[in-house]
């Protein structure tokens, strides 16, 4: 995933996510040159995320499915793994009444307090 830290990288691939494009194209649309787009190509190729074809004398550029698919399931997975702690997090942090054991409300405790007989002297 060290492929997509990059800022220009995440650039490449939302331009390439809505259609497959040539260095060229890339090139316009953001403010570097070719071979600094072919070099960060490169990176994104070497870790599976874009695929090349040959046109003519250019090489068109797009996400490669299978690639996209591993960060997706990569990124389910660091998701669950976040909701599954938060929950347990959660479930620790409510009162213990709530989770439906025994209670150490105070208003409970001085309502028994209240009911016991005295064992001091009469009145």
């Amino acid at each position: 995933m060290g492929a997509l830290a990059d800022p220009t990288r995440q650039d490449i691939v939302r331009l390439l996510a809505e259609r497959p494009s040539a260095v060229g194209e890339i090139a316009q649309k953001m403010p570097m040159s070719r071979p600094a787009i072919s070099k960060h190509l490169k990176v994104l190729a070497e870790a599976g995320l874009v695929e090349s074809r040959r046109e003519g004398t250019r090489n068109i550029y797009a996400l490669r499915e299978a690639g996209v698919a591993e960060v997706r399931a990569w990124f389910d997975q660091l998701w669950s793994v976040a909701l599954r702690r938060f929950a347990m997090v959660a479930e620790n942090s409510r009162p213990a009444a709530k989770r439906g054991k025994g209670s150490n409300r105070p208003e409970r405790n001085q309502r028994a307090a209240r009911t016991k007989p005295s064992r001091g002297k009469k009145a």
